[in-house]
């Protein structure tokens, strides 16, 4: 076994056996964004990580970069892509403060506030783009217009995060509650 340092900055020994669940998170994720790829702005990706941090713990944080570099490989890089840099690693921290916490509405209400600051939080890149050319004043006006315009996208994202944890966290926690290893 070799020892690796993981996103919360703790050794952590990491087994093919780990190596396999990681890959299975991945699969997982990309298999459900792939399913309902058909719908706009709904998806089960905030889901999973939330649902695999409960119960894989730090290891599932190690699954989020993997996730990023398929979707990466898959889509192509643009803009996008350097959001996810942020915003997925942010879902597990938050949810890894509040890992001890078994309320499906808490995680509901998370799952659906996350949809909902899903464009504010991509809006920072723009703020920097708008920043390099024309200072904070640019920053804002590149960024704050992006938001709002995403904002009716960001209700259906949030409705979406907020049904599909009331929906599948009772079953999915049962079925993890007995695979999962911390």
């Amino acid at each position: 076994m070799k020892k690796l340092s993981n996103p919360f900055n703790k050794k952590i020994n990491i087994t093919t056996k780990d190596v396999a669940t990681i890959g299975m998170m991945v699969a997982i994720i990309e298999v459900s964004k792939f399913a309902l790829s058909f719908m706009p702005n709904i998806e089960l990706t905030t889901f999973w990580i939330i649902m695999f941090t409960l119960y894989f713990g730090r290891k599932a944080g190690l699954a989020i970069p993997a996730f990023i570099l398929v979707e990466g490989a898959i889509y192509g890089m643009n803009t996008w892509w350097i959001m996810y840099l942020y915003i997925w690693p942010l879902l597990v921290i938050i949810t890894w403060i509040f890992r001890k916490t078994e309320s499906i509405l808490f995680w509901s209400i998370l799952s659906g506030i996350f949809g909902l600051c899903f464009g504010f939080l991509c809006s920072f890149v723009y703020f920097f783009i708008g920043f390099s050319t024309g200072g904070i004043r640019g920053g804002f006006a590149t960024a704050f217009p992006w938001w709002i315009s995403g904002i009716p996208w960001d209700f259906i994202h949030c409705v979406g995060n907020f049904t599909f944890m009331m929906v599948l966290y009772t079953p999915i926690r049962s079925v993890m509650k007995r695979f999962a290893y911390n």
